[in-house]
């Protein structure tokens, strides 16, 4: 649904700017990628002390969003030639997921990331989103006071894991469970009615996880750019999961790496021997794919999850926070084995 966001800026006085708000077009599209990463590597910069040569890795985030959710994306532009703000924004069914903001350092302090938020809160409101949340820095309290003010509250750290697999033949260097009776299919290689099939089995997990939480979308434009793929972990009749991942190149996932965007098993069948079968599959493909290393992140609240991580010799890269608002605040089961990113 189309949110009603042109707008002129305004200062921190309240008076009329030149920057207007407006919806993403595809020309914009190399300008808001360009706008995202030169304002995260100014802040990466001032915060490590040495400028980082790719912000996130090599990770790209505003085409294949764009083309999923054209109308959850903004730009601030002033006199109508210069974009010097961007934010992103999908749902996920009922949830709806804000980020990344960027304004450039030189345009910052002008209420510009604010009136992008209010942009994405209406587009939120118009979708009837009942659960929204948000990622960011805890080492920021600018970030945190920022979405502190439209009623975001920090909830707990996402972990960012990675593991190097073995550099001789891609697999894993310690001993991995066997699959017992496990099979891995992947969406793309199913038929069209199948893929539907598909879709409806994993929205009855999501749902299960949290009410109205539909991957349909990223799902779908995974598929149709090939940007990765989804796995289904399946036993006789039953499914026992799915991950939606990326490989490297115009995806989410950095250079040489495998990324995990979702993955979830279904409660009804949450046994931490499922999850470490899947966890091989997934190191398989990567084996298959060529790539050296497996990046899943995990949220924290999901702390069965996470501890099967650590056992399995995922170190933590980074940490983030998630914040969120709305009616399902309080969602989260520890006992549930999901691996999800939100930024």
């Amino acid at each position: 649904m189309r949110a009603a966001v042109d707008r002129v800026g305004i200062d921190s006085h309240g008076r009329s700017t030149k920057v207007q708000i407006r919806r993403v077009r595809k020309g914009d599209l190399a300008k808001a990628r360009d706008v995202i990463e030169q304002t995260f590597t100014d802040f990466l910069e001032r915060q490590l002390g040495t400028r980082p040569r790719q912000p996130f890795g090599g990770a790209q985030y505003v085409h294949h969003r764009w083309l999923m959710e054209p109308w959850g994306c903004f730009v601030a532009e002033e006199d109508q030639s210069k974009i010097v703000g961007a934010t992103l924004a999908v749902t996920w069914g009922a949830v709806g997921l804000l980020g990344p903001v960027a304004v450039l350092t030189n345009y910052q302090n002008q209420k510009i990331g604010q009136q992008l938020i209010v942009a994405v809160e209406e587009f939120f409101e118009e979708n009837k989103v009942a659960l929204q949340g948000v990622v960011t820095y805890p080492t920021s309290p600018k970030h945190l006071f920022l979405y502190s003010k439209f009623g975001y509250r920090p909830k707990g750290l996402v972990a960012i894991t990675s593991r190097l697999l073995d550099r001789r033949d891609g697999r894993a260097s310690t001993p991995r469970p066997p699959k017992a009776g496990l099979t891995v299919r992947r969406f793309s290689s199913l038929e069209e009615t199948k893929k539907k099939a598909a879709l409806a089995r994993f929205h009855k997990i999501t749902s299960a996880v949290c009410r109205g939480l539909d991957l349909a979308k990223e799902v779908e434009i995974v598929d149709g750019l090939a940007l990765g793929d989804t796995l289904l972990f399946e036993r006789g009749r039953d499914l026992l999961g799915f991950a939606v991942y990326h490989t490297p190149g115009v995806s989410e996932a950095p250079a040489g790496a495998l990324y995990v965007k979702f993955l979830a098993m279904d409660p009804q069948h949450k046994r931490v021997e499922n999850l470490e079968q899947s966890l091989a599959a997934v190191e398989e493909v990567a084996a298959e794919v060529g790539v050296q290393r497996v990046i899943l992140p995990v949220y924290t609240r999901y702390w069965s999850a996470y501890s099967t991580l650590v056992k399995w010799g995922y170190q933590v890269d980074f940490t983030m926070v998630r914040m969120q608002r709305g009616k399902q605040e309080d969602y989260e089961d520890s006992t549930h084995l999901v691996l999800d990113d939100w930024r």
